[in-house]
């Protein structure tokens, strides 16, 4: 799918409904988003995580579903699920966070290579050419784990492969392995995306000149500056206006969501004492009233939004859950409320969340 120079966002946050922030950025030179991480086995189980864990509307393409998942009929039947709605699916090997290595997510799968070619190849087998399959990866010491890594999963018939040039145990701020994507570029005829450390455009095009990739992701970057790929180094006026706009014309994007995407872009529009009182407000009306007064724009109420209403098909994952999951042969399915296993494990967790430099924070989405 990504072709030379593509240009790729991908953020995950604790509020979701990112389909109206991939309205936004795609405004700005982006060509391919990625939803969240999205955990499958949650998925797969509860309608009230897929309403809250994905969302789209009818300019929303392309778009590809990013999974974390550990069992093939699992990923299999959310695959099938979101398929009418996206134009493929993303395999997350590359979350670093310790709730998702300690659980067998992100990274964890970068120890079993095995079980990484069963899921890619398990959707590749089921789904038509011309949907994306692919996964999300992190560089490997010593590199040739991950040369050898990318060429089975190029077998597999993975459209496209992302790799993230720190390693699992690197921390934020240490330099990306550049050479090391670079390599990894040359030992592959599909292509690659290469993240990481791609805060403004001149910083893709020089990774682009660096790794020869076919695409460059940004994530941290792209949630402070929407505008990064049309080569401003800070969001404009403009962008804070359309976000107004699509928000507006979206009532049901919750104020959270709002306020904290416009607390990341204006960052560096203003001063520290404009920032702790931009922070401190509660309602959207005051963020117009804000926004006003210090930039002088406001919503454009003539704009309309729409979203689809997704409907999901769970009779093959109902099917495959008998045969494969002991717990569902004692307990009686119902979607409608049954978070998944993995957010029911979640649910007694004092903690409240962590970020990497992905820009990913999980927390509980079921909190009210």
């Amino acid at each position: 799918m990504p072709n030379r120079r593509t240009r790729i966002s991908k953020y995950v946050h604790r509020w979701y409904d990112t389909a109206k922030f991939r309205t936004l950025v795609r405004n700005y030179g982006v060509d391919l988003c990625f939803t969240p991480m999205v955990m499958a086995d949650s998925f797969c189980r509860s309608e009230k995580a897929r309403q809250n864990e994905f969302s789209t509307n009818y300019n929303d393409t392309p778009v590809i579903a990013q999974f974390a998942a550990q069992t093939t009929y699992e990923y299999l039947s959310c695959a099938e699920m979101v398929f009418p709605y996206v134009d493929g699916v993303d395999l997350n090997c590359g979350c670093p966070q310790r709730w998702a290595v300690s659980t067998g997510y992100g990274c964890a799968l970068l120890k079993d290579p095995q079980l990484l070619k069963d899921l890619t190849s398990t959707i590749r087998r089921n789904f038509p050419t011309n949907f994306s399959v692919s996964a999300k990866i992190r560089v490997q010491r010593p590199l040739d784990i991950t040369i050898d890594l990318v060429r089975q999963l190029e077998k597999c018939g993975v459209t496209f492969i992302t790799v993230h040039g720190r390693t699992p145990t690197q921390k934020i701020g240490e330099p990306s392995n550049v050479e090391y994507l670079a390599e990894i570029k040359k030992s592959i005829s599909i292509p690659m995306v290469a993240n990481g450390d791609v805060k403004t455009l001149d910083e893709a095009n020089e990774l682009y000149e660096r790794t020869k990739c076919d695409g460059t992701m940004s994530a941290r970057g792209i949630l402070s500056n929407p505008t990064l790929f049309s080569g401003t180094n800070v969001p404009s006026v403009s962008c804070l206006q359309n976000w107004i706009d699509i928000v507006h014309a979206n009532p049901n994007v919750t104020f959270q969501c709002f306020h904290h995407h416009l607390s990341f872009m204006m960052e560096k529009l203003l001063r520290r004492k404009q920032r702790i009182a931009f922070n401190q407000l509660s309602s959207k009306g005051q963020v117009h009233d804000f926004l006003e007064q210090h930039f002088g724009i406001v919503p454009d109420r003539s704009k309309t939004g729409e979203t689809i209403v997704c409907e999901y098909d769970e009779s093959k994952f109902r099917q495959r859950s008998t045969e494969h999951d002991i717990e569902a042969k004692r307990i009686e399915y119902n979607s409608g409320n049954n978070p998944g296993k993995f957010f029911e494990s979640q649910l007694t967790s004092d903690d409240e969340g962590e970020s990497d430099e992905d820009g990913v924070i999980f927390s509980n989405i079921f909190d009210t």
